[in-house]
């Protein structure tokens, strides 16, 4: 039976998919940068350009594993919205609207990550990330639901 090994540290970062390179975010984390790269590169080469979080768990004896995740919903939500850069006030800046149907794709790309059971919830989560970025989705309501509670408390 292996020893254990002994966890040095865990880093989260976010590099461009097939296009990591040896550098000081990759230095500080203390692993073997040269085959790291190599690594993520080969795993993430269909996501070429893409933002992509990745999660390295780096042990004393300068080996590592890594687990990438789904890109960040705002990268999304920009792309589908074909904006740079997001509302700098949410109540007054509307900079772009979407279609449900592009939300909906995106938060059945997140799912995986994030902590909703369905697609509802999951849309849910991503619109909040569109509002908050001073992005409309047509056709979609936030207003609060009624918990079951609440709900039989109305029909009295």
């Amino acid at each position: 039976m292996a020893a254990k090994k002994e966890i040095k540290r865990i880093a989260k970062i976010q590099l461009i998919g097939g296009q990591a390179r040896p550098g000081p975010a990759l230095a500080s984390i203390g692993i073997n940068m040269a085959e790291f790269t190599k690594q993520f590169n080969d795993l993430t080469k269909q996501r070429n350009g893409e933002v992509v979080p990745c999660i390295i768990t780096a042990f004393t004896d300068k080996s590592f594993t890594f687990i990438t995740k789904t890109s960040p919903a705002s990268v999304m939500l920009k792309k589908a919205a074909k904006i740079e850069t997001a509302g700098k006030n949410q109540l007054t800046d509307t900079v772009a609207t979407i279609s449900k149907d592009q939300a909906l794709k995106i938060a059945q790309y997140k799912l995986p990550d994030l902590n909703a059971y369905d697609d509802d919830a999951a849309l849910r989560m991503i619109a909040g990330t569109a509002k908050n970025m001073g992005i409309k989705i047509e056709g979609l309501d936030l207003s609060p639901r009624k918990t079951e509670k609440e709900a039989k408390k109305g029909a009295k």
